[in-house]
């Protein structure tokens, strides 16, 4: 098995900001580029959009308002880690001109909905992603499905279904950040959020001693149910997505689970636009972080 980087394991350990998620992929990207001020109709097809994602990224990053002493880690998209930061690889640039570091969603999007949840697609090209996110100098992962609704068979296979191919990604040396998301619409949100505790304690029993998970959950309905996972010798961080709450009430709904940094997307990134000239850029971006790291150091 592959060395995992002690250097930056240890970063994320001790760290008390949060992880920027800067992973939106094909489906999320016009939405993303909507609410930041570039209309569908600047841009004509998959790579002139992922031009502008990749631009709207970069100006964050390379942002004087972003760096490692409040932002922990970066969760990148494939296309974003292929791409380069101001002249340097995407995963570089962060690690190495900001102390900021880089993680990668790899999983292939979400199937169809069974059983109350969306399990991922196969992703029978896995490790040969890894291989190159390692190469780029790639610390961990992300990979995302979807609780709808409680119930123990599907809340079940969403577990199994992390934890097996976090082992996967564990047998390359790196970190996977396994997130099982409970959609905050939910009728059933605080009941699958305890069937989610269950199963995923359960599955800490498949990782070997010496390993370590992270986990990336929605902020529960119950505060502080999460606290086990906190405090388990095998999970390196707890990590909160905002899941559609404004940066408001998801800093507020963090600020209430000790223990849990953020690792926000939109709730980031909100009120950024492209008319912004570079002060009021920095000065948006510097406000939201200083926010997010305030909630995330309870």
């Amino acid at each position: 098995m592959s060395t995992i980087n002690q250097t930056q394991h240890e970063s994320v350990r001790a760290h008390r900001g949060f992880i920027a998620a800067l992973d939106q992929s094909g489906g999320s990207s016009p939405g993303a580029l909507a609410k930041y001020g570039v209309s569908a109709d600047a841009y004509s097809g998959d790579e002139e959009m992922f031009e502008q994602i990749h631009t709207m990224r970069a100006r964050i990053v390379t942002s004087p308002s972003f760096g490692g002493d409040r932002v922990l880690g970066a969760i990148l998209f494939e296309g974003t880690m292929d791409r380069e930061i101001d002249g340097r690889p995407s995963a570089e640039y962060l690690w190495e001109a900001k102390g900021v570091v880089p993680f990668l969603k790899v999983d292939k999007g979400l199937a169809d909905e069974s059983n109350g949840v969306q399990l991922m697609k196969p992703n029978p090209g896995l490790e040969g992603l890894l291989d190159r996110g390692r190469a780029k100098g790639i610390f961990g992962t992300k990979m995302r499905s979807v609780i709808k609704e409680a119930g123990e068979t599907g809340v079940g296979a969403i577990v199994d279904q992390q934890f097996a191919e976090g082992a996967r990604i564990l047998a390359k040396g790196m970190v996977p950040i396994l997130e099982p998301e409970v959609d905050i619409h939910s009728l059933s949100k605080a009941e699958a959020e305890d069937q989610l505790k269950v199963a995923l304690l359960a599955g800490l029993d498949s990782v070997a001693d010496g390993d370590q998970v992270m986990f990336k959950l929605t902020l529960p309905e119950v505060d502080g149910l999460y606290r086990e996972l906190v405090d388990h010798p095998k999970v390196l961080k707890l990590v909160a997505l905002s899941g559609g709450y404004s940066r408001q009430e998801a800093n507020d709904r963090l600020a209430r689970n000790l223990g849990m940094v953020a690792s926000f997307s939109r709730a980031l990134v909100e009120d950024l636009s492209i008319g912004q000239d570079a002060a009021e850029f920095d000065a948006a971006l510097g406000a939201a972080i200083a926010e997010i790291c305030a909630a995330s150091a309870t």
